[in-house]
């Protein structure tokens, strides 16, 4: 059978002669050639199979029947599996078995759970047997014991002492058995409290401390009063059941003690039965040798240490345990007591007399140091060292005393002080320089450093720089800590008159009266005094001091209040004079009687204003600071009453004259007024050979002045001081020049020709 798998080459089936060319085609006898030679080929290989096929007869009749009973084996194995399969739909065991399995597990889950049910319930009888045990002991006096179980038993239910309730997530019995066990903490907390107030017992007749060391409350008798403690301790009431003690020690006891001073003494009292300590007295008794009131420390200090050793030794039986707990609930109220009542009260009232207040440090120190031997008060805690504390710091607590107190008189001085000054204290109008005040009122008339002049102010600020002057006398002489409190208390003091006088007079400020002129003196005042602070009393201060204490900060900002103050009276007043002067309506057709009027109780008004300034600010202000301010007011209403005239379009005749009229009345009124200026003037130049009149310190009014000699002035002699300047001189345009002009006169070719010289003259 190799032939038939083998591979023909067509050309070996060609000659060899034709196949000298392998790339030239094939002929035609050639192509029949190899078609005969392949059919002869293939007849070839067709009877060597069938040769073959023949000689393996018997082979190939055993593979075909051995195909022939596999396909029927295949057959039965089929038809056998869906006969299984039907049997197993017909009837599912797998189901069966799943149920069968979930029952198993649902009674396994049942048993368990009843199981823990009855485990539960064994422990609950357990717990509840046990709560009844505990009951049980206490009624029958077995107090340890019973505190014992309840103290175990609130680990056994899981009672926290921060627990809070949160509602539906708590199961019934646990709540139930939380609540069984708060029954019974009650009842034992009921019962250790009344064992306790039976066994110290504070007789108020007979003045004295009983302690009773065998007790019996609700029929149990014989119960040892140490037992009752330790099994407090145990189940953690031991602070509770003391706190009353605690409270009615201070009340009945220490309270008197440290209130009444040294007339209370102690006597300590016993009784025995067969040798043993059955009682406890502590008599309190009147000291024979002192009177009530007295206040001796060292012997309020040594009765407080005898109570304390009594507590020790007769109610906490020498347990430092107990001692603490009954340490921590009465000495932070006793250390107060000692403070508010003795420690505060000695503290001393001068610098000099802290160097005394040493022995008052010593004896509190002692008292503590004997506290803590006695385990009273902790040896290791700072917090416990109250006494201590206060008096290493007493410098402080002096210095913050002070302190208080510098303030405190300030703010009532600044209160109470009405601003008034009585009138013989007052400035005479006109009067000299040299005796320019009527009398030399100490609280009033003070001397300003740095511009050589008296200055009325009020009491407020003259008792305020008093007040100042002595306690920095105070800081020279003390130690740091209380020479910088006491340079604070300085300065607070006289920031308090910028922050409360300005807000309690602002009704006052906000008018034109004395008390604001006042306040602007005060300031001043206040302002010059604190420059002058550091040069008096810096080198005597401490060295440490010297770096920090710094006045002149406060120097320029109660400089600008002052400052603040005048500006405020100044447009206030400006402010009334222009209302005053609107009501002139321009000084419109003045010649009309009706306008004019109008226009004469105008000027009439300012000048009652200006004199009402006048008589209020003259006996007060500095003489310069008047001169000044007034001539500021002046210039307001002279450029006011000239600008209103020349801006007039058309005057008649006659009412150039009225003008005129009321600006001699005016400049008339106040005659007075300018009289002291030119007196105030001149003793401010007085070493000045060149004085200058008010017109040149007031150009308005100088130019007022011309105005109304204008007014009945010819076109021509107006035009001629013009031309010679004296008009500019005086203030005048040319615009206004010529309005005025045009104003006045008539138009003609005169008026045309002087208008032409007035805008060509070279002025």
């Amino acid at each position: 059978m190799d032939v038939l798998f083998d591979t023909i080459n067509v050309r070996d089936l060609l000659s060899a002669g034709d196949l000298s060319d392998p790339t030239s085609p094939l002929s035609a006898p050639d192509l029949r050639l190899l078609i005969q030679r392949l059919d002869s080929h293939s007849r070839g290989i067709k009877s060597q199979v069938q040769s073959y096929l023949l000689s393996h007869h018997s082979d190939f009749s055993s593979l075909f029947s051995l195909c022939s009973d596999v396909v029927s084996r295949t057959d039965d194995v089929a038809s056998e599996l869906g006969g299984v399969l039907q049997l197993i739909s017909d009837r599912p065991i797998d189901v069966q078995i799943g149920e069968a399995v979930s029952e198993i597990e649902v009674k396994t889950r049942e048993a368990k759970l009843k199981k823990e049910l009855l485990e539960l319930v064994r422990i609950i009888s357990r717990l509840s047997e046990r709560f009844e045990g505990a009951r049980e002991a206490l009624r029958s006096g077995r107090l340890r014991f019973a505190a014992e179980e309840i103290r175990n038993l609130k680990l056994a239910v899981r009672v926290c002492d921060t627990e809070e309730k949160v509602a539906g997530r708590e199961p019934v019995v646990y709540g139930m058995l939380k609540a069984q066990w708060h029954e019974c903490f009650e009842e034992i907390q009921e019962l250790f409290s009344r064992f306790v107030d039976n066994a110290v017992l504070f007789e108020q007749q007979s003045s004295r401390i009983r302690v009773k060391y065998q007790v019996s409350v609700n029929g149990i008798a014989g119960v040892d009063f140490q037992e009752v403690l330790e099994s407090m301790e145990v189940v953690g009431l031991l602070e509770y059941g003391l706190a009353r003690v605690a409270d009615l020690m201070i009340k009945y006891v220490i309270t008197p003690v440290i209130n009444s001073g040294s007339a209370i003494a102690f006597v300590e009292e016993s009784k025995q039965e067969s040798g043993n300590l059955t009682e406890a007295f502590l008599r309190m008794v009147q000291s024979p040798d002192q009177k009530i009131g007295t206040v001796d420390s060292e012997m309020i200090f040594s009765k407080i240490i005898e109570v304390a050793k009594f507590i020790c030794e007769r109610i906490c039986f020498k347990n430092d345990s107990w001692i603490r707990s009954f340490g921590r609930l009465t000495w932070p109220r006793i250390s107060e007591l000692i403070i508010i009542n003795i420690l505060s009260k000695v503290v001393p009232e001068d610098a000099s007399e802290l160097a005394d207040f040493q022995h008052i440090i010593e004896l509190a120190t002692g008292l503590e140091t004997a506290l803590k031997d006695l385990r009273f008060i902790s040896s290791s805690d700072k917090k416990d060292e109250r006494l201590s504390n206060f008096t290493e710091n007493i410098e402080v607590h002096f210095a913050s005393r002070k302190k208080r107190e510098i303030l405190g008189k300030t703010r009532k001085l600044l209160l109470s002080c009405d601003f008034s000054i009585p009138q013989e204290y007052t400035r005479k109008p006109h009067s000299p320089k040299g005796a320019e005040i009527t009398e030399d009122p100490s609280d009033h008339a003070v001397d300003l450093l740095f511009l050589s002049e008296k200055c009325l102010v009020s009491e407020a600020a003259s008792g305020l720089m008093n007040m100042v002057h002595d306690t920095l006398k105070d800081v020279c002489s003390s130690s740091t800590r209380v020479a910088l409190e006491l340079y604070h208390a300085a300065r607070d003091a006289i920031l308090l008159y910028e922050a409360i006088i300005p807000v309690r007079q602002e009704r006052q400020l906000d008018s034109i009266n004395q008390v604001a002129v006042l306040v602007h003196n005060d300031f001043l005042y206040l302002a010059q005094e604190i420059l002058g602070l550091a040069f008096q009393y810096r080198p005597d201060f401490p060295n440490c001091i010297k770096e920090h204490a710094v006045f002149v900060d406060l120097a320029p900002r109660l400089h600008l209040k002052a400052e603040e103050m005048l500006q405020r009276q100044i447009q206030l007043v400006i402010f009334n004079l222009k209302e005053a002067l609107d009501s002139a309506d321009g000084f419109q057709n003045t010649h009309q009687m009706q306008q004019f009027e109008s226009a004469k109780l105008s000027i009439d008004q300012v000048v009652f204003i200006l004199e009402k300034v006048h008589i209020i600010w003259e006996p007060l202000l500095l003489p310069s600071i008047y001169h000044k301010s007034m001539c500021l007011i002046l210039e307001s209403v002279f450029s006011r009453v000239t600008r209103d005239i020349l801006l007039l379009d058309d005057m008649a005749a006659e009412e150039t004259l009225q003008l005129q009229r009321l600006i001699y009345l005016m400049l008339e009124s106040l005659s007075d007024l300018f009289h002291s200026l030119n007196t105030i003037d001149q003793e401010g130049k007085s070493q000045d050979s060149s004085l200058r009149s008010l017109d040149d310190i007031m150009p308005s009014l100088h130019k007022l002045r011309k105005l109304a000699e204008l007014l009945d002035m010819p076109l021509r002699s107006i035009t001629a001081a013009w031309e010679s300047s004296e008009l500019v001189t005086c203030g005048f345009t040319l615009p206004e020049i010529r309005d005025f002009i045009k104003a006045i006169f008539t138009d003609s070719p005169l008026r045309k020709e002087c208008l032409w010289r007035i805008e060509n003259a070279s002025v």
